[in-house]
C-alpha cells in the first residue's frame, strides 16, 4: 500500500519513522510518502494562505499548491483521495476495512481555517474526520489514518492480534494481564494460567462481551 501524505508542516510527522510503523516501512511492506505543499507554491515567497472573502477570522489555504501537489502524487487520479476534515465522516473500524482495498490514499492536510473549497470540488473523494472535536490542522489525523490503515498491510501485524482486537466483531477486546502473577495484591485470573485454552477462549468472549456492555453499549446490538 502507498499512502501520500500533504502537508504543510511535514515535520509534525517524525513519529511515523518509529515502532511498528517505522519498521513496516524499512521493511518496505508499506510506502508513506510526507511531501510539503510549499514546495508547490508558484508564490516567490511560497506562500499557501490567504484572508478568506467575505471576511472572518484566520487564513484560508490557496487552491493553486494544494491542487498542483495532489497533481504530481496522483496524476491519473488513481488514488483514494482524502481530505481530513471536522466536517467529514467519522473514521470506524468498518471504513479502515473499506480504504485498506485502496492500493494507493493521498490524505491532504488542512490548516488554519481550511482549504479552498474548490479543492475539495475539483480533487477530493471523501472527506473524514476523527471525532467531533476541533484540531489545529489534518496533521494528526492523517497520522491517525496512517496508523490505521498500515496495521491492516499483509505482514505489518500478527494476524490473530488484529482478529481478537477492539471493535473487531463488534466487540471491545477482553482484559489482558502479563508477569508478574500478581501485583499489589491483585491476581492474575486462574483461567488464564490453567493451560485449558477453551477455558480461556470462553474466558476472553465472555470478557469482551461485559466489557463492551459496561464501557461501549451503543456497540451492543
Amino acid at each position: 500500500m502507498k499512502i501520500d501524505i500533504l502537508t504543510l508542516f511535514p515535520e509534525m510527522f517524525a513519529p511515523l519513522k518509529e515502532s511498528i510503523i517505522g519498521r513496516a516501512k524499512n521493511a518496505g511492506k508499506i510506502e508513506i510518502n510526507v511531501h510539503d505543499i510549499r514546495a508547490y507554491s508558484l508564490d516567490k515567497h511560497k506562500r499557501c494562505d490567504d484572508y478568506p472573502f467575505g471576511g472572518g477570522a484566520g487564513m484560508v489555504m490557496t487552491p493553486q499548491p494544494i491542487a498542483s501537489a495532489i497533481e504530481a502524487v496522483d496524476s491519473e487520479h488513481k488514488a483514494r483521495r482524502i481530505y481530513m476534515s471536522p466536517k467529514g465522516k467519522t473514521l470506524n473500524q468498518g471504513m479502515v476495512s473499506t480504504l485498506i482495498s485502496y492500493e494507493h490514499v493521498v490524505l491532504l492536510c488542512g490548516h488554519y481555517e481550511g482549504i479552498d473549497e474548490r479543492i475539495i470540488e475539483l480533487y477530493i473523494d471523501e472527506e473524514l474526520s476523527i471525532g467531533d472535536y476541533v484540531l489545529t490542522g489534518g496533521e494528526l489525523p492523517a497520522m491517525v489514518v496512517t496508523d490505521c490503515l498500515a496495521r491492516y498491510v499483509d505482514g505489518v501485524l500478527d494476524t490473530e492480534s488484529l482478529s481478537e482486537e477492539s471493535f473487531t466483531g463488534g466487540l471491545l477486546e477482553y482484559p489482558q494481564y502479563t508477569r508478574p502473577q500478581e501485583f499489589k495484591g491483585l491476581k492474575v485470573p486462574d483461567v488464564l494460567i490453567s493451560g485449558n485454552h477453551a477455558e480461556v477462549k470462553k474466558w476472553r468472549k465472555l470478557q469482551a462481551e461485559s466489557v463492551t456492555k459496561l464501557k461501549r453499549p451503543d456497540l451492543i446490538k
